[in-house]
C-alpha cells in the first residue's frame, strides 16, 4: 500500500498538471467496492467544478473544488489509493483499462482515471476532511512524545496506528525505528524523553528523504507519470532480512509484529 512519500509524490505530480482546471463529465464504473460515497453525490459534487489544488493529507489524496468563478473551495474529493489504486491522466484517445472505476472528463481535453485491479481503494466527498491522526511531517516533540509514552504497544504497532499519526506505513515504520537504534518490539511505554526525539527526528528524515526520491516502488507504486520510485534502493533494513546490516554488518533480522513484518538490526538497535 502507497505510504506517505508515495501519495506525497503522486499529489505533487497531479497538483502541477491538473490545477485550474475544470470537471465536465464523470463516469463511474458499476464496481461499489470503491465508493464510499453513493454514486450519485459523487457525481453531483464533482460536475463542473474547478480543481484548485491537489494535496496529500495522511495517506489520502484532496482534491480542492470550487465552482469555476469561486476562488474558495466548496467541497473536496477524497482518493485513497488502497493496494494497486492508480491516479493516470490521459488523452480520450487511451486504452482504458478494464479495472477503471472513474472517469472524470476535463475542459483541457484530457481525462483523469482511477484504476485499481484489487479494488481497495476508495472514492468519497465530503465539505471537508480531517485525517484521524496527526501529521508526522509537522508534529511537534511535545505532541509526538504524547502520543506514545503510555502506549502498551510495541512501538512499532503504534507508529502504524493511523489514529495517531496518518501516513505512516511498514516500510517506513522500520527505516524510522532503525534510525533511531530502537528496536521494534520495544513498548512504546518503555521509551525515554531521548528516545521519542531521536525517533520523531529519523521519522522527519526518512519520510523527506523518501519524498525526494520519489518512494519506494516495492510492487505496484508508480507516480503520477508512470515513473517508480528511488527510495528503495536506499533502504537500511526493510526487506533485507539475512543480508548485513550497511553500519555494523549484523545480519538483519525479520519479526512479526500484530501480523506485520517488522526488520531490524540486532546490535544497532536496543
Amino acid at each position: 500500500m502507497p505510504e506517505l512519500p508515495e501519495v506525497e509524490t503522486i499529489a505533487r505530480g497531479l497538483a502541477s498538471r491538473l490545477i485550474g482546471d475544470v470537471i465536465e463529465s464523470v463516469w463511474l464504473g458499476s464496481k461499489p467496492e470503491p465508493l464510499k460515497s453513493p454514486a450519485v453525490e459523487i457525481e453531483a459534487t464533482l460536475l463542473s467544478k474547478k480543481i484548485l489544488n491537489v494535496r496529500r493529507s495522511g495517506k489520502h489524496i484532496v482534491f480542492d473544488l470550487s465552482d469555476p468563478v469561486a476562488l474558495a473551495p466548496s467541497a473536496q474529493w477524497i482518493v485513497h489509493l488502497g493496494m494497486t489504486g492508480r491516479l493516470l491522466v490521459c488523452s480520450p484517445e487511451a486504452e482504458v483499462s478494464k479495472h477503471t472505476h472513474a472517469v472524470l472528463r476535463l475542459a483541457s481535453g484530457r481525462e483523469l482515471r482511477f484504476v485499481d485491479p484489487r479494488r481497495f481503494g476508495r472514492l468519497a466527498v465530503v465539505e471537508k476532511f480531517a485525517p484521524p491522526g496527526l501529521e508526522p511531517l509537522s508534529i511537534s516533540l511535545d505532541e509526538f512524545t504524547n502520543l506514545f509514552r503510555v502506549r502498551k504497544t510495541p512501538i512499532k504497532s503504534a507508529l502504524l496506528n493511523q489514529k495517531l499519526l496518518s501516513g505512516v506505513g511498514n516500510i517506513y515504520a522500520d527505516e524510522a525505528l532503525y534510525r533511531a537504534g530502537l528496536r521494534p518490539r520495544r513498548r512504546a511505554a518503555s521509551l525515554a524523553g531521548n528516545d521519542f526525539a531521536k525517533l520523531r527526528k529519523g521519522l522527519k528524515q526518512v519520510l523527506s528523504e523518501a519524498i525526494r526520491l520519489g518512494g519506494s516502488s516495492i510492487s505496484d507504486y508508480v507516480d503520477s507519470d508512470g515513473q517508480e520510485g528511488f527510495f528503495q534502493l536506499k533502504h537500511r533494513v526493510y526487506g533485507r532480512e539475512g543480508e548485513p546490516c550497511r553500519k555494523c554488518g549484523t545480519a538483519i533480522k525479520r519479526v512479526v509484529i500484530a501480523g506485520r513484518s517488522s526488520h531490524y538490526c540486532p546490535k544497532c538497535q536496543k
